[in-house]
């Protein structure tokens, strides 16, 4: 069985302490590739050397919502330079986040229209944040997306109309531990099994996000334990989980354009 973990932050310094450790046990776990999404300039930066170093590691660049207000010209142009490393697959991980607002709306929506023209003249698969945005993404994917479906709605756990939009517009749905908690997770579980299986990705967001039960006796998510997430995702859409498994993997390497046999 091999697992792709979509989406962690391997960058973070939590790791510094254990990191191999914790490609060990990724590996034990099945976990044989792992995407670290940029969030800004200095961990786009360290997330390509990381994945330089390490075989089982892709990177992506771009400034998150929180960093907007951080993403002036020079550092757009900086992250198209890192983007022509053959370890780069993605842009992002960008978007809108209107919980916590760490950059105003306006500057959030110019940030994410302005990486998504860079993302289509790239070719690059995206990788979107959203997180209360009211639909506002959805309207500006509809108008600024140049290539629409290329790309993954990172930790979705939004509505079900909001979920059907997103796949008649051929965007593929990362699935985080959110899927195993028990309160926070009922809504997404309902609606799981509405996802086709040739659209669907799954992925830790490490260290946040920590599934069940690992998150019981750690308090640091890592790409180890998106298995978990795997086995709660063949359980609530009732699957096979060999075959589910490599649906996931297949979906993950099309995305990112990686060859399927790696």
């Amino acid at each position: 069985m091999k697992l792709f973990d979509s989406h962690c932050h391997l960058d973070d310094s939590v790791y510094n302490p254990d990191f191999e450790s914790v490609l060990e046990r990724a590996r034990n776990a099945g976990v044989l590739a792992m995407m670290i999404a940029g969030i800004n300039l200095k961990t786009s930066k360290k997330a390509v050397a990381l994945a330089e170093s390490h075989e089982a590691i892709f990177a992506s660049v771009g400034f998150h919502p929180h960093d907007a207000s951080q993403a002036d010209e020079a550092g757009m142009d900086a992250l198209v330079i890192l983007s022509d490393n053959p370890r780069v697959l993605a842009w992002g991980e960008i978007g809108l986040d209107f919980n916590r607002m760490h950059s105003p709306r306006p500057v959030q929506e110019k940030c994410l229209i302005r990486q998504l023209d860079m993302a289509d003249t790239l070719n690059l698969p995206v990788i979107f944040h959203e997180r209360e945005s009211g639909g506002r993404l959805l309207e500006i994917l509809k108008q600024y997306h140049r290539h629409p479906g290329n790309g993954v709605i990172h930790c979705f756990s939004g509505t079900r109309s909001e979920l059907m939009q997103y796949l008649d517009m051929g965007y593929s749905i990362g699935i985080t531990g959110i899927l195993t908690i028990q309160s926070r997770g009922a809504e997404l579980r309902n609606i799981v099994p509405d996802i086709p299986q040739d659209r669907i990705l799954i992925e830790t967001d490490a260290p946040y996000l920590t599934p069940a039960p690992e998150k019981n006796h750690f308090r640091r998510n890592e790409p180890a334990f998106v298995r978990s997430v795997l086995l709660k995702l063949a359980e609530v859409r009732n699957e096979e989980l060999d075959q589910l498994a490599d649906a996931l993997w297949a979906n993950t390497c099309r995305l990112f354009r990686i060859s399927i046999n790696n």
